[in-house]
């Protein structure tokens, strides 16, 4: 199991994104580390505790898991996208490998968990005409998360910390097609090599013998990003190579905010279970900071101009409810619905990205009744305000594999 992780995580950075031209500014799209399951419920995660589910959002979870079970989620998605700018509409469909994970108990009361999901994504591809000519912008890349955390809990306190290596190459190219002249590329390199940590805690409260509320948050602080960014600039038809037009460290000049999270979460579980969930995070976006590399008298860099950073807000709501703990196969599914709304990170020409979405989906047991096969639906809408610039329209497919194993059980020889 563990080969197969590294070798997985080899592979996830590869993975194929939708295009949207929103990623080609700062960072790309910022993910949330939830896995399938919690996506099919609106994102959620700061409160939820359960030693069946592996939970990145909140690290003080992990130690739910009991003595004796070893999890491994490995999730994927395909996206499809509509967008659309006054009367000019695009589709395009993406996807692939999204997160694999795996948590594992240490002590009766301490738990960890490891693995790799994406912080950001970079993915587009479009052309504009210009004067006496034609340009092209493509993006790949994005940054990627690998994560070591440790939960422990002592009467109903729950506390934890990832710890992640954050790692990638952010692309951002401008081939320059002019009508009387040679082509020329332009290209834009971020490469990122850093440390992150995020402090977690949840405190369960016991209302009677089948309900429980529960209150969870969320620490990340701010720093300053390591690695390094670069400008080259290539005549194409010369066949000449990349001459370096500006190159600079990415320390003091481009960072993280603080990042806040905070959850609460009821469950109900008697003869059948039910939970929900509501949550809010907050990220200090505005204060962080971000150097553009790019001269604001280079007319080939116009388009990454106008481009700054506000803080964001996300909401969500969502539930899970399995009808009959010991019924029929169709009772003891698991059945997910949730709602998000949010405020992103990215203010571009004075206009707030937003983005809301619905998802739904449910939780398939295999005949052992431990490995779970999760599969969702959600719709995304993607949206500047005032101007709307460009409309886009997700619809996803998330599909989730949560193997539980009783690793840690010891068969006694009679």
């Amino acid at each position: 199991m563990v080969v197969a992780l590294l070798a997985i995580c080899v592979y996830l950075p590869a993975r194929a994104d939708v295009t949207t031209p929103y990623s080609m500014y700062g960072y790309g799209i910022l993910g949330d580390r939830a896995t399938s399951m919690q996506r099919q419920m609106g994102g959620i995660g700061y409160a939820m505790s359960s030693g069946r589910q592996i939970n990145v959002m909140n690290p003080a979870s992990y130690a739910a898991i009991d003595s004796l079970t070893f999890l491994f989620d490995i999730g994927a998605d395909v996206s499809m996208l509509w967008s659309k700018e006054g009367s000019a509409k695009a589709h395009s469909t993406g996807g692939g490998l999204s997160y694999v994970t795996m948590q594992f108990p240490i002590t009766k009361y301490l738990g960890a968990s490891i693995g790799m999901l994406p912080y950001t994504s970079v993915g587009y591809a479009f052309g504009n005409e210009i004067k006496h000519g034609t340009v092209e912008n493509q993006g790949t890349g994005g940054i990627n998360m690998a994560y070591l955390g440790l939960g422990g809990t002592f009467k109903g306190f729950s506390l934890g910390v990832n710890v992640s290596y954050n790692f990638g190459n952010i692309v951002n190219d401008i081939y320059s097609y002019p009508s009387n002249s040679g082509q020329s590329l332009l290209e834009h390199v971020m490469e990122v090599r850093d440390w992150d940590i995020v402090i977690g805690a949840q405190y369960k409260a016991r209302l009677n013998r089948h309900n429980t509320l529960t209150v969870g948050a969320t620490y990340s602080p701010a720093k300053s990003l390591h690695g390094r960014t670069w400008v080259t600039l290539q005549e194409l038809q010369a066949e000449s190579k990349p001459d370096t037009v500006g190159f600079q460290k990415l320390t003091d000049k481009y960072g993280t905010p603080n990042c806040y999270g905070v959850g609460l979460n009821y469950t109900h579980e008697r003869a059948s279970r039910w939970m929900i969930e509501a949550d809010f995070s907050y990220q200090e976006w505005s204060k962080a900071k971000y150097s553009s590399i790019y001269r604001t008298d280079d007319p080939q860099a116009v388009v990454f101009q106008g481009m700054n950073f506000a803080d964001r807000m996300r909401y969500a709501v969502g539930g899970e409810w399995v009808p009959k703990l010991r019924g029929n196969y169709a009772q003891r599914m698991t059945y997910r619905l949730g709602a998000y709304y949010c405020d992103d990170y990215l203010k571009i020409e004075g206009n707030r990205l937003r983005e809301f979405g619905v998802s739904a989906g449910v939780g398939l047991h295999t005949p052992q009744d431990k490995t779970v096969i999760n599969i969702g639906l959600e719709w995304r809408n993607r949206q500047a305000h005032p101007q709307q610039l460009i409309g886009e329209n997700y619809f996803n497919v998330t599909i989730g594999v949560n193997f539980n194993e009783r690793w840690f059980w010891q068969r006694k020889i009679r």
